[in-house]
């Protein structure tokens, strides 16, 4: 029988790893640093090895036949493994940081850390190329890839079983109003907003079908109706400066920088609902032990939770 492993050349699984991630000639060439022809011609040769087609063309790109499934599934954790150890450097030091680094935060997230966020890592890691993205519909699937190093959102349990997930912190719900509002409270109960439109953050892939706050108002019988979604955070704070509608949030919103708006505590008898969500921090497998993976989960905490005193 021909030995599969001893007779064929390494470099090739690497090809045919992106090949099946990306399923894509095009994608798959960008990843590797190399021409479409050269992948053509990677995959001719993984055909002759393995006798089988591995791939054929679909009307999105490439479609894996059962046996490259099957072939993937069994040499990814190796693979992964080698790329680990040969990445991992013996002194982490954010200083000498010289790479790209994609975080994807949710919409909620990303109104209220983004600008201190990039302060401390520049000020951290100054020659590191710092990427900030809005968490997308495809979001998990690019960690799954490893083409976002860390993502941050609430609770997703279908998340693929590439991506690790890790506990990062609980934020407490408020409302934010324009100055303004007929609600002059400055503690309420989800009654007292009755009659009032939500403004909806949209996140994808989380509450795409259904605002979690209406939700909310529905399990506890309150009449409510959804009056605005939007995936922007700036066109949701401009829909509640000029309107009457409430914007859920948490009390980690930075109410200091915008001097027409009013933050409101939300309260709720202990036991019957939560007011608090728990954010987690998204990454794939293979760098949920690493350095850089730590130190940007302890970061990202650490500013969290110094926004959050500023309203405790």
């Amino acid at each position: 029988m021909k030995d599969l492993f001893y007779s064929l050349d390494l470099n090739l699984l690497r090809t045919f790893l992106v090949l099946s991630q990306e399923l894509n000639m095009r994608k798959a060439s960008e990843r590797l640093y190399v021409s479409q022809p050269a992948i053509s011609q990677a995959l001719q040769r993984l055909r002759n090895h393995f006798g089988d087609e591995l791939f054929l063309k679909s009307i999105n790109g490439l479609k894996a036949t059962p046996y490259a499934e099957d072939l993937a599934e069994r040499i990814t954790p190796y693979l992964d493994g080698l790329a680990h150890a040969l990445n991992t450097q013996d002194t982490f030091n954010p200083l000498e940081l010289n790479r790209t680094i994609k975080i994807a935060l949710p919409a909620q997230v990303l109104c209220t850390l983004s600008g201190t966020l990039v302060q401390h890592l520049k000020e951290a890691a100054p020659n590191a190329d710092l990427h900030i993205l809005n968490w997308s519909s495809t979001t998990l699937e690019e960690i799954a890839k490893d083409t976002i190093h860390l993502g941050i959102n609430y609770d997703y349990p279908s998340a693929p079983k590439e991506v690790s997930t890790k506990k990062l912190i609980t934020l407490e719900g408020a409302v934010i109003v324009r100055k303004d509002h007929p609600i002059k409270l400055l503690e309420a109960t989800p009654i007292d907003f009755s009659g009032y439109e939500i403004a909806s953050m949209l996140i994808p892939g989380w509450n795409d079908r259904n605002s979690y706050s209406a939700e909310i108002l529905a399990k506890l019988g309150i009449p409510h109706k959804v009056g605005f979604r939007s995936e922007f955070p700036m066109a949701l704070i401009d829909v509640i400066q000029h309107t009457d509608m409430y914007l859920p949030n948490s009390t980690n919103f930075p109410i200091h920088q915008y001097p027409n708006l009013r933050m409101i505590k939300i309260k709720i008898d202990e036991g019957i609902l939560p007011t608090s969500l728990t954010l987690y921090s998204y990454t794939h497998q293979r760098n949920r032990k690493s350095e850089l993976n730590n130190w940007l989960h302890t970061l990202m905490f650490e500013l969290l939770t110094a926004q959050k005193a500023l309203h405790t």
